[in-house]
């Protein structure tokens, strides 16, 4: 009688006697095909050794989205004879390239998945492993699940890890009035739900233990989380805990119908000017034109492709959810990054735009309009070092039209924490490597750069670029010692429900007290993150984007 198949890689591995490297740095390179064949419900799969991780990528978990499938719900993939060598990672969903770095994809036959098991022999367990089911940001318009090596973390964490591809922009987010009303605007949100049926059907044969799934994600894909926690009609029992990074789940979403006029102005910035033909006038239209008609008509608007509500697929304004009740009670962990906005600031800096002594205050104004002079007052340029990283920490506490912001956060955690409980952390290493992580090596922004919106990623998965080079540089040695420890609070948390980690201070659950879990090298500690990222002074000036706590 054969070893149940999800035991056969860590003994494969055990009589090799491979052992896992101190640091990601010093990883192995592909040590060829030793995998058991795995049966899913859609066939057979046979991975690769990659690393000291067993992992299989490239899996298909939905159809191909092309076509006459365009902005229709996804379909199960279908089943395949013989065994899908799953070596390679499946192709990014369609997307332009965006900042300078990230690259673009014309595929629309995208919805695949990626799985890495820890593989090290030195302790082999019968019971199944923990799940974290990935999901990646990219401003709900790019990224793909190829951008992130899973081993480090599946061996680190001791954890089966799956990432996936989901549509993204005009194809995955947009709303139009000929889209099936029921799921309109939601159809990546559609593709994710699927991907995480596949996982609970599925995972057992990896290891995996369906009744203990972890769902994460980080910017777009924390705000997806958020999606799929307040909709327990679509997703109670598809997972257990839930980890969100930089997203407010609070921000406010635009109502569906309402922004099918989005939708309209996009199909004709493409051609597509005849109501009653659009939808087949779209669906024959190339990818990128799509893509282009859709940027052109976004504008500035980052919230362009946010998810919409007042469908199915997300029935309720996400703050009255919260509010309600209405969402899937199950652990949290909640937190965001030090100075998360000074990384769309330094984007703007390296596309040329000046932010000065001379423009501080219009550029506040063009912001927060009539409460400009009130937050240039709480916020005076002259306790930052440069105009860059002042409007960058301005926008990382508070901005109305974005949901990366602290003080939403916090908020967010605050009314969870009354129904289950909520750990709230703030990423602080300011020594992080950003250039040729978060942003374009070249040119140099210029001004202090800090823990931006993204930085922590390389912390989770190594060498983290924002491409599929996954050439990011590695981290200084504090760093490395901080990110050993943030990956064992994530061990922890998806075992037992609490984060905590060798020489790091208790972490307290979140309440009225607010107590934050600063994570920064050798100065890791509890702070009011509330009384810091000033959310008293910032709930009085929109007291509408704050619940009533």
């Amino acid at each position: 009688m054969l070893p149940n198949p999800r035991l056969l890689g860590s003994i494969l591995f055990a009589a090799l006697g491979l052992a896992m490297s101190a640091s990601p740095a010093s990883a192995s390179v592909d040590q060829g095909n030793v995998s058991p064949i795995i049966t899913t419900s859609s066939g057979k799969v046979q991975g690769v050794l990659r690393n000291n991780a067993l992992e299989f990528r490239g899996i298909p978990y939905g159809e191909s989205t092309a076509g006459q499938s365009r902005w229709t719900l996804p379909k199960p993939a279908k089943p395949w004879s013989g065994v899908l060598q799953a070596k390679d990672f499946g192709p990014a969903c369609a997307q332009a390239v965006r900042y300078g770095m990230t690259e673009a994809s014309d595929h629309e036959d995208c919805l695949y998945l990626n799985i890495s098991m820890p593989a090290s022999g030195s302790q082999v367990k019968q019971q199944p492993l923990p799940v974290i089911i990935w999901i990646h940001g990219g401003a709900f318009v790019g990224g793909s699940s190829s951008l992130y090596r899973l081993d480090w973390l599946a061996e680190k964490a001791r954890a089966v890890v799956v990432s996936i591809n989901y549509r993204l922009g005009v194809l995955g987010f947009m709303p139009h009035p000929a889209f099936d009303q029921q799921h309109n605007g939601g159809y990546a949100l559609e593709d994710q739900r699927l991907a995480m049926r596949w996982v609970k059907q599925n995972i057992a044969a990896f290891g995996g233990d369906p009744n203990n799934i972890t769902l994460a994600g980080e910017s777009a894909g924390a705000s997806s989380v958020c999606m799929h926690l307040i909709t327990p009609e679509q997703t109670e029992g598809l997972f257990h805990k839930a980890i969100i990074q930089s997203a407010a789940c609070t921000f406010a979403l635009r109502e569906a119908s309402a922004w099918n006029t989005f939708g309209t102005e996009v199909a004709q910035q493409a051609g597509c000017t005849d109501a009653s033909k659009a939808l087949a006038c779209m669906r024959s239209k190339d990818v990128q034109t799509l893509i282009a008609a859709a940027a052109q008509v976004a504008g500035e608007d980052a919230m362009a492709f946010a998810p919409v509500y007042g469908t199915q697929t997300v029935p309720r304004q996400a703050l009255e959810s919260l509010m309600s009740g209405k969402f899937v009670r199950v652990p949290v962990m909640n937190g965001n990054t030090r100075d998360e906005m000074r990384l769309y600031v330094a984007y703007d800096v390296q596309a040329g735009k000046q932010y000065t002594a001379a423009n501080y205050s219009q550029t506040l104004e063009a912001i927060y309009a009539e409460h400009a002079s009130e937050v240039e007052k709480r916020y005076p340029l002259a306790n930052y070092s440069s105009a860059p990283a002042a409007l960058g920490s301005v926008m990382s506490d508070f901005r109305p039209d974005l949901g990366i912001n602290h003080c939403q956060s916090l908020d967010t955690s605050l009314i969870l924490s009354g129904e289950t409980t909520v750990f709230h952390s703030d990423f602080a290493d300011r020594s992080a490597p950003v250039l040729g992580v978060s942003v374009p090596v070249e040119p140099d922004p210029g001004f202090e750069l800090g823990a931006v919106h993204s930085a922590e990623l390389n912390y989770y998965f190594p060498n983290f670029s924002n491409t599929s080079k996954i050439d990011g540089p590695s981290l200084p040695d504090e760093s490395q010692a901080l990110s050993n420890q943030m990956i064992e609070t994530w061990a922890n948390f998806i075992r037992t429900g609490r984060p905590s980690a060798k020489n790091l201070p208790a972490w307290d659950q979140f309440d009225a007290t607010r107590k934050t879990m600063r994570l920064e090298p050798g100065k890791n500690r509890l702070i009011d993150a509330e009384k810091l990222y000033q959310c008293d002074f910032w709930r009085s000036l929109y007291p509408e984007h704050f619940s009533a706590n």
